[in-house]
Protein backbone atom coordinates (compact mmCIF):
# COMPACT_ATOMS: atom_id res chain seq x y z
CA UNK A 1 0.00 0.00 0.00
CA UNK A 2 2.82 2.26 1.07
CA UNK A 3 4.80 1.53 -2.30
CA UNK A 4 2.23 2.28 -4.21
CA UNK A 5 1.07 5.82 -2.91
CA UNK A 6 5.02 6.57 -3.51
CA UNK A 7 4.72 5.27 -6.48
CA UNK A 8 1.82 7.46 -7.76
CA UNK A 9 3.58 10.32 -5.89
CA UNK A 10 6.44 9.83 -7.69
CA UNK A 11 4.43 9.92 -11.29
CA UNK A 12 2.31 12.89 -10.20
CA UNK A 13 6.45 14.69 -9.23
CA UNK A 14 7.37 13.52 -12.83
CA UNK A 15 4.79 14.80 -14.71
CA UNK A 16 4.71 17.83 -12.63
CA UNK A 17 8.31 18.28 -13.55
CA UNK A 18 7.76 17.18 -17.52
CA UNK A 19 5.03 19.94 -17.70
CA UNK A 20 7.14 22.94 -15.80
CA UNK A 21 9.92 22.31 -18.37
CA UNK A 22 7.40 22.09 -21.16
CA UNK A 23 6.32 25.16 -19.98
CA UNK A 24 9.63 26.46 -19.59
CA UNK A 25 10.48 25.32 -23.17
CA UNK A 26 7.48 27.09 -24.76
CA UNK A 27 7.88 30.43 -23.09
CA UNK A 28 11.72 30.74 -24.05
CA UNK A 29 11.72 28.96 -27.67
CA UNK A 30 8.14 29.36 -29.38
CA UNK A 31 8.90 32.86 -30.76
CA UNK A 32 12.33 32.24 -31.87
CA UNK A 33 11.08 30.59 -35.66
CA UNK A 34 9.08 33.81 -35.85
CA UNK A 35 11.50 35.96 -34.94
CA UNK A 36 12.26 37.45 -38.09
CA UNK A 37 8.79 37.98 -38.85
CA UNK A 38 8.16 40.16 -36.26
CA UNK A 39 11.20 41.65 -36.41
CA UNK A 40 10.99 42.76 -40.46
CA UNK A 41 7.25 44.21 -39.81
CA UNK A 42 5.84 41.33 -42.49
CA UNK A 43 3.32 40.08 -39.52
CA UNK A 44 2.61 42.03 -36.39
CA UNK A 45 3.27 39.85 -32.86
CA UNK A 46 -0.37 38.34 -32.12
CA UNK A 47 -0.41 36.91 -35.97
CA UNK A 48 3.33 35.79 -35.55
CA UNK A 49 2.41 34.05 -32.00
CA UNK A 50 -0.85 32.19 -33.80
CA UNK A 51 1.71 30.71 -36.92
CA UNK A 52 4.53 29.44 -34.58
CA UNK A 53 2.03 27.80 -31.55
CA UNK A 54 0.29 25.86 -34.84
CA UNK A 55 3.87 24.91 -36.81
CA UNK A 56 5.46 23.81 -33.07
CA UNK A 57 2.84 21.78 -32.26
CA UNK A 58 2.77 20.35 -35.86
CA UNK A 59 6.57 19.48 -35.46
CA UNK A 60 5.68 17.75 -31.82
CA UNK A 61 3.07 15.57 -33.08
CA UNK A 62 5.39 14.61 -35.66
CA UNK A 63 8.20 13.48 -33.62
CA UNK A 64 6.28 10.35 -32.43
CA UNK A 65 7.12 8.87 -35.59
CA UNK A 66 10.12 10.84 -37.03
CA UNK A 67 12.50 11.53 -33.48
CA UNK A 68 12.39 8.47 -31.21
CA UNK A 69 16.22 8.80 -31.09
CA UNK A 70 16.30 12.14 -29.48
CA UNK A 71 14.12 10.00 -26.69
CA UNK A 72 16.74 7.42 -26.11
CA UNK A 73 19.85 10.38 -26.34
CA UNK A 74 18.10 12.92 -23.36
CA UNK A 75 17.20 9.96 -21.16
CA UNK A 76 21.24 9.72 -20.29
CA UNK A 77 21.49 6.56 -21.49
CA UNK A 78 24.89 5.73 -22.28
CA UNK A 79 25.82 9.00 -20.80
CA UNK A 80 25.85 7.51 -17.71
CA UNK A 81 25.29 3.84 -16.30
CA UNK A 82 21.64 2.25 -16.34
CA UNK A 83 21.24 2.09 -12.92
CA UNK A 84 21.30 5.64 -12.61
CA UNK A 85 19.06 6.45 -15.76
CA UNK A 86 16.46 4.09 -14.03
CA UNK A 87 17.20 5.98 -10.88
CA UNK A 88 13.84 8.55 -10.37
CA UNK A 89 15.86 11.14 -8.53
CA UNK A 90 18.23 11.59 -11.27
CA UNK A 91 15.47 12.05 -13.73
CA UNK A 92 13.62 14.30 -11.87
CA UNK A 93 16.83 16.56 -11.16
CA UNK A 94 17.24 16.87 -14.68
CA UNK A 95 13.77 17.81 -15.56
CA UNK A 96 13.38 19.89 -12.37
CA UNK A 97 16.54 21.77 -12.87
CA UNK A 98 16.14 22.53 -16.92
CA UNK A 99 12.93 24.07 -16.28
CA UNK A 100 14.26 26.70 -14.16
CA UNK A 101 17.28 27.66 -15.69
CA UNK A 102 15.56 28.28 -18.33
CA UNK A 103 12.46 30.02 -16.91
CA UNK A 104 14.98 32.26 -15.17
CA UNK A 105 16.81 33.13 -18.72
CA UNK A 106 12.97 33.99 -19.67
CA UNK A 107 12.52 36.46 -17.28
CA UNK A 108 15.48 38.54 -18.62
CA UNK A 109 14.55 37.81 -22.04
CA UNK A 110 17.68 35.91 -22.48
CA UNK A 111 17.35 33.14 -25.54
CA UNK A 112 18.83 30.48 -24.24
CA UNK A 113 19.20 26.54 -25.41
CA UNK A 114 16.79 24.02 -23.66
CA UNK A 115 19.35 21.75 -25.00
CA UNK A 116 22.18 23.06 -23.52
CA UNK A 117 20.14 23.27 -20.03
CA UNK A 118 19.13 19.23 -20.26
CA UNK A 119 22.74 18.45 -21.02
CA UNK A 120 24.06 20.61 -18.37
CA UNK A 121 21.56 19.03 -16.01
CA UNK A 122 22.51 15.29 -17.18
CA UNK A 123 26.30 15.98 -16.48
CA UNK A 124 25.44 17.81 -12.98
CA UNK A 125 23.11 15.16 -11.59
CA UNK A 126 25.33 12.25 -13.67
CA UNK A 127 28.19 13.52 -11.76
CA UNK A 128 27.03 12.61 -8.24
CA UNK A 129 24.48 9.81 -9.15
CA UNK A 130 27.51 7.71 -10.62
CA UNK A 131 30.66 6.18 -8.82
CA UNK A 132 32.39 6.09 -12.44
CA UNK A 133 31.25 9.67 -13.35
CA UNK A 134 30.04 10.28 -16.87
CA UNK A 135 31.20 9.31 -19.60
CA UNK A 136 32.46 12.31 -21.34
CA UNK A 137 33.35 10.91 -24.38
CA UNK A 138 29.84 10.17 -25.48
CA UNK A 139 29.32 13.92 -24.07
CA UNK A 140 31.26 15.22 -26.45
CA UNK A 141 30.87 13.34 -29.13
CA UNK A 142 26.85 12.95 -28.99
CA UNK A 143 26.14 16.33 -27.27
CA UNK A 144 28.90 19.10 -27.11
CA UNK A 145 30.21 18.68 -30.51
CA UNK A 146 26.65 19.55 -32.16
CA UNK A 147 25.68 22.16 -29.76
CA UNK A 148 29.04 23.84 -30.82
CA UNK A 149 29.40 22.87 -34.21
CA UNK A 150 25.35 24.32 -35.20
CA UNK A 151 25.83 27.85 -34.60
CA UNK A 152 29.29 28.31 -36.18
CA UNK A 153 27.83 26.44 -39.24
CA UNK A 154 24.67 28.61 -39.21
CA UNK A 155 26.75 31.84 -38.74
CA UNK A 156 28.73 30.38 -41.95
CA UNK A 157 26.10 29.75 -43.59
CA UNK A 158 23.76 32.98 -43.54
CA UNK A 159 27.22 34.62 -44.46
CA UNK A 160 27.48 32.71 -47.76
CA UNK A 161 23.67 32.40 -48.89
CA UNK A 162 22.72 35.77 -47.99
CA UNK A 163 24.86 37.78 -50.30
CA UNK A 164 23.96 34.88 -53.32
CA UNK A 165 20.17 35.60 -52.52
CA UNK A 166 20.80 38.84 -52.82
CA UNK A 167 22.89 38.69 -56.02
CA UNK A 168 19.89 36.96 -57.32
CA UNK A 169 17.22 39.05 -56.18
CA UNK A 170 19.11 41.80 -58.65
CA UNK A 171 19.77 39.71 -61.69
CA UNK A 172 16.30 38.91 -61.42
CA UNK A 173 15.42 43.21 -61.66
CA UNK A 174 13.50 42.90 -58.29
CA UNK A 175 14.91 46.36 -55.97
CA UNK A 176 14.30 47.48 -52.92
CA UNK A 177 12.75 51.00 -52.19
CA UNK A 178 11.95 52.71 -49.32
CA UNK A 179 8.44 53.64 -48.22
CA UNK A 180 6.47 56.37 -46.35
CA UNK A 181 3.08 54.64 -45.36
CA UNK A 182 -0.35 55.55 -43.62
CA UNK A 183 -2.51 52.83 -42.49
CA UNK A 184 -2.10 50.04 -45.31
CA UNK A 185 -1.64 52.88 -48.26
CA UNK A 186 1.59 53.51 -49.91
CA UNK A 187 1.90 57.32 -50.16
CA UNK A 188 5.38 58.26 -51.71
CA UNK A 189 8.74 56.04 -52.75
CA UNK A 190 11.75 57.73 -51.86
CA UNK A 191 15.60 56.14 -52.88
CA UNK A 192 16.60 53.41 -50.59
CA UNK A 193 19.37 54.85 -47.94
CA UNK A 194 17.59 57.85 -47.15
CA UNK A 195 16.66 58.25 -43.28
CA UNK A 196 13.60 57.18 -42.04
CA UNK A 197 13.11 61.16 -41.24
CA UNK A 198 14.28 62.45 -44.33
CA UNK A 199 11.56 59.90 -45.96
CA UNK A 200 8.86 61.57 -43.51
CA UNK A 201 10.13 65.29 -44.32
CA UNK A 202 9.69 64.44 -48.53
CA UNK A 203 6.38 62.86 -47.71
CA UNK A 204 5.20 65.77 -45.87
CA UNK A 205 6.28 68.08 -48.31
CA UNK A 206 3.80 67.01 -50.72
CA UNK A 207 1.07 69.57 -51.37
CA UNK A 208 -2.28 67.27 -51.33
CA UNK A 209 -0.57 64.95 -48.20
CA UNK A 210 -1.34 65.50 -44.51
CA UNK A 211 0.65 62.91 -42.21
CA UNK A 212 -1.49 61.34 -39.14
CA UNK A 213 0.39 60.10 -35.95
CA UNK A 214 0.43 56.31 -37.75
CA UNK A 215 3.06 57.34 -40.40
CA UNK A 216 6.00 54.64 -41.08
CA UNK A 217 8.49 54.11 -43.02
CA UNK A 218 8.91 50.65 -44.45
CA UNK A 219 11.86 48.90 -46.95
CA UNK A 220 9.65 46.69 -49.73
CA UNK A 221 10.29 44.65 -52.65
CA UNK A 222 9.66 46.03 -56.30
CA UNK A 223 9.30 43.95 -59.63
CA UNK A 224 8.10 40.45 -60.67
CA UNK A 225 9.61 37.29 -60.22
CA UNK A 226 7.70 34.64 -62.78
CA UNK A 227 5.10 36.69 -63.65
CA UNK A 228 4.17 37.39 -59.89
CA UNK A 229 4.89 40.50 -57.84
CA UNK A 230 8.30 40.20 -55.82
CA UNK A 231 6.85 41.50 -52.38
CA UNK A 232 3.87 39.52 -52.15
CA UNK A 233 6.03 36.02 -53.14
CA UNK A 234 9.23 37.31 -50.52
CA UNK A 235 6.46 37.21 -47.80
CA UNK A 236 4.62 34.37 -48.22
CA UNK A 237 8.09 32.40 -48.80
CA UNK A 238 9.14 34.20 -45.57
CA UNK A 239 5.91 33.46 -43.04
CA UNK A 240 6.62 29.65 -44.92
CA UNK A 241 10.77 29.33 -44.03
CA UNK A 242 9.20 30.50 -40.20
CA UNK A 243 6.26 27.56 -40.34
CA UNK A 244 9.60 25.26 -41.25
CA UNK A 245 11.70 26.79 -38.43
CA UNK A 246 8.78 26.37 -35.52
CA UNK A 247 7.87 22.83 -37.18
CA UNK A 248 11.73 21.90 -36.87
CA UNK A 249 11.39 23.14 -33.12
CA UNK A 250 8.91 21.15 -32.38
CA UNK A 251 10.02 18.41 -33.98
CA UNK A 252 14.09 18.47 -32.05
CA UNK A 253 13.01 19.95 -28.74
CA UNK A 254 9.44 17.66 -27.72
CA UNK A 255 11.29 14.16 -27.47
CA UNK A 256 14.07 15.65 -25.47
CA UNK A 257 11.21 16.71 -22.72
CA UNK A 258 9.14 13.98 -22.89
CA UNK A 259 11.65 12.12 -21.47
CA UNK A 260 11.09 13.78 -17.95
CA UNK A 261 7.42 12.50 -18.06
CA UNK A 262 8.54 8.87 -18.79
CA UNK A 263 9.91 8.20 -15.03
CA UNK A 264 8.96 4.78 -13.61
CA UNK A 265 7.34 3.77 -17.15
CA UNK A 266 3.70 4.73 -16.32
CA UNK A 267 3.22 7.12 -19.25
CA UNK A 268 3.51 5.76 -22.73
CA UNK A 269 5.96 7.99 -24.97
CA UNK A 270 3.11 8.99 -27.59
CA UNK A 271 0.90 10.33 -24.82
CA UNK A 272 4.11 11.96 -23.34
CA UNK A 273 5.06 14.17 -26.54
CA UNK A 274 1.46 15.22 -26.87
CA UNK A 275 1.42 16.38 -23.06
CA UNK A 276 4.67 17.71 -24.36
CA UNK A 277 3.18 19.58 -27.22
CA UNK A 278 0.21 21.30 -25.14
CA UNK A 279 2.52 23.08 -22.50
CA UNK A 280 4.93 23.98 -25.00
CA UNK A 281 2.11 26.14 -26.27
CA UNK A 282 0.49 27.05 -23.75
CA UNK A 283 4.43 28.83 -22.32
CA UNK A 284 4.67 30.24 -25.96
CA UNK A 285 1.23 32.08 -25.81
CA UNK A 286 1.20 33.45 -21.99
CA UNK A 287 5.36 34.43 -21.66
CA UNK A 288 6.99 34.37 -25.03
CA UNK A 289 7.56 38.67 -25.16
CA UNK A 290 11.15 39.11 -23.88
CA UNK A 291 12.51 36.71 -25.78
CA UNK A 292 10.39 37.70 -28.79
CA UNK A 293 11.08 41.46 -28.08
CA UNK A 294 15.24 40.50 -27.91
CA UNK A 295 14.98 38.05 -30.63
CA UNK A 296 12.96 40.18 -33.46
CA UNK A 297 14.22 43.71 -32.51
CA UNK A 298 17.45 43.69 -30.33
CA UNK A 299 20.01 41.66 -31.98
CA UNK A 300 19.88 43.15 -35.86
CA UNK A 301 17.43 45.17 -38.11
CA UNK A 302 16.13 43.07 -40.60
CA UNK A 303 13.83 43.40 -43.97
CA UNK A 304 11.73 40.01 -44.74
CA UNK A 305 14.57 39.36 -47.49
CA UNK A 306 17.40 38.76 -44.70
CA UNK A 307 14.25 37.26 -42.31
CA UNK A 308 13.67 34.36 -45.13
CA UNK A 309 17.51 33.47 -45.56
CA UNK A 310 17.89 32.75 -41.79
CA UNK A 311 14.96 30.98 -41.29
CA UNK A 312 15.77 28.86 -44.31
CA UNK A 313 19.05 27.96 -42.78
CA UNK A 314 18.10 27.22 -39.51
CA UNK A 315 15.30 24.94 -41.00
CA UNK A 316 17.32 22.91 -42.75
CA UNK A 317 19.72 22.82 -40.02
CA UNK A 318 16.96 21.76 -37.55
CA UNK A 319 15.05 19.08 -39.23
CA UNK A 320 18.38 17.15 -40.85
CA UNK A 321 19.77 16.97 -37.12
CA UNK A 322 16.40 15.74 -36.07
CA UNK A 323 16.33 13.21 -38.53
CA UNK A 324 20.04 11.96 -37.45
CA UNK A 325 18.98 12.56 -34.04
CA UNK A 326 21.74 14.76 -33.30
CA UNK A 327 20.33 17.68 -30.05
CA UNK A 328 21.69 20.61 -31.74
CA UNK A 329 20.02 23.55 -30.16
CA UNK A 330 17.02 25.28 -32.22
CA UNK A 331 17.92 28.59 -30.35
CA UNK A 332 22.02 28.22 -31.31
CA UNK A 333 21.19 27.69 -34.87
CA UNK A 334 18.67 30.37 -35.18
CA UNK A 335 20.62 33.02 -33.27
CA UNK A 336 23.41 31.93 -35.34
CA UNK A 337 21.72 32.44 -38.42
CA UNK A 338 20.04 35.93 -37.93
CA UNK A 339 23.91 36.72 -36.02
CA UNK A 340 25.31 36.12 -39.49
CA UNK A 341 23.16 38.36 -41.64
CA UNK A 342 23.53 40.91 -39.01
CA UNK A 343 27.44 40.47 -39.72
CA UNK A 344 26.93 41.04 -43.50
CA UNK A 345 24.79 44.08 -42.93
CA UNK A 346 26.68 45.09 -40.15
CA UNK A 347 23.54 45.84 -38.33
CA UNK A 348 24.47 43.18 -35.74
CA UNK A 349 23.54 44.75 -32.31
CA UNK A 350 27.47 43.56 -30.36
CA UNK A 351 25.61 44.51 -26.85
CA UNK A 352 22.94 42.28 -27.61
CA UNK A 353 24.61 39.31 -28.65
CA UNK A 354 27.16 39.66 -25.88
CA UNK A 355 24.06 39.40 -23.73
CA UNK A 356 22.80 36.30 -25.09
CA UNK A 357 26.51 34.32 -25.64
CA UNK A 358 27.47 35.26 -21.64
CA UNK A 359 23.34 33.62 -21.04
CA UNK A 360 25.00 30.56 -23.34
CA UNK A 361 27.91 30.32 -21.31
CA UNK A 362 25.95 30.29 -18.05
CA UNK A 363 23.47 28.02 -18.80
CA UNK A 364 25.19 24.68 -18.90
CA UNK A 365 26.90 24.98 -15.41
CA UNK A 366 24.04 27.17 -14.00
CA UNK A 367 21.62 23.93 -14.98
CA UNK A 368 24.33 21.13 -13.52
CA UNK A 369 24.46 23.41 -10.41
CA UNK A 370 21.45 23.10 -9.55
CA UNK A 371 20.57 19.59 -10.75
CA UNK A 372 23.28 18.57 -8.70
CA UNK A 373 21.70 20.42 -5.79
CA UNK A 374 17.78 18.48 -6.71
CA UNK A 375 19.62 15.42 -6.81
CA UNK A 376 21.29 15.54 -2.92
CA UNK A 377 17.77 16.60 -2.00
CA UNK A 378 16.01 13.68 -4.03
CA UNK A 379 18.38 11.01 -3.42
CA UNK A 380 17.23 10.08 0.08
CA UNK A 381 13.76 10.23 -0.39
CA UNK A 382 13.48 8.45 -4.10
CA UNK A 383 15.42 5.69 -5.43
Amino acid sequence: MVGSIISMLIHIIACGAGLFLAYANGANDNFKGVATLFGSGTVDYKKALIWATLTTALGSITAIVLAQGLLAAFSGKGLVPDAVVASKSFALAVGLSAAFTVMLATRFGLPVSTTHALTGALVGAGLLASADGVNFAKLGSTFFMPLLVSPVLAIGLAIVFYPLAHFARAKFGVSRELCVCVGTEVVTTVPLGTSHAQALSMAAAMPSLALGTEATCEERYQGKLLGINAGTTLDGLHVLSAGIVSFARGLNDTPKIATVFLIGGAIAPSFAIIATAVLIAVGGIISAKKVAETMSHKVTKMNPGQGFSANLITGLLVIGASRLGLPISTTHVSCGAIFGVGAVTRQANVKTITGILVGWATTLPLAAGVAALVFLVLRPLLT
